[in-house]
């Protein structure tokens, strides 16, 4: 007997619905930013966050929220990667933002600057430092961890209505 089709989409199909929500520039940035995040960390755990104020998929080396070594952020601005634990990161070219006690940020005005060697330089730190080291093989999943029913809006225009 064929199987009964899920009522729940898969995790990519629900990822390009959030990231439809974007204007058409904003997502291809976070779709770009993504797709390099991806490549650099393979083994991670994207977890998806479509929140109230951001959209959020955090690279983490389990399934658990702590875990997290970085996030890619997206909202009606544009993109930011948020790394968990930054203000213990040496950022000797002064390009995190922020001054918690945890977390710093970057802005991402496009994917390239992920490649930057600063930047690089911050991710192997932050990866290097993870509490819980990323799997050594195989293709983390993405898993949907939230999805919240009010939002901001997600696109420029729709901000200022």
């Amino acid at each position: 007997m064929p199987s009964k089709p899920s009522s729940t989409p898969s995790p990519a199909r629900q990822v390009a619905t959030f990231l439809g929500k974007f204007d058409p520039s904003v997502e291809k940035l976070l779709r770009a930013c993504r797709a390099v995040l991806r490549k650099r960390l393979p083994t991670a755990v994207e977890m998806v966050y479509d929140n109230y104020n951001f959209f959020v998929i955090g690279y983490c080396s389990t399934p658990r929220a702590s875990d997290c070594i970085v996030s890619l952020t997206g909202s009606s601005n544009g993109a930011g990667l948020c790394f968990t634990h930054g203000a213990k990161l040496p950022d000797p070219d002064g390009l995190l933002f922020g001054s918690g006690k945890q977390t710093r940020f970057l802005r991402l005005p496009k994917a390239a600057v992920l490649k930057t060697p600063g930047v690089e330089a911050l991710l192997k730190t932050a990866i290097a430092r993870a509490i819980t080291p990323l799997p050594s093989s195989g293709k983390g999943p993405t898993v949907i961890r939230s999805i919240s029913a009010k939002q901001r809006p997600r696109r420029r225009n729709a901000a200022r209505a």
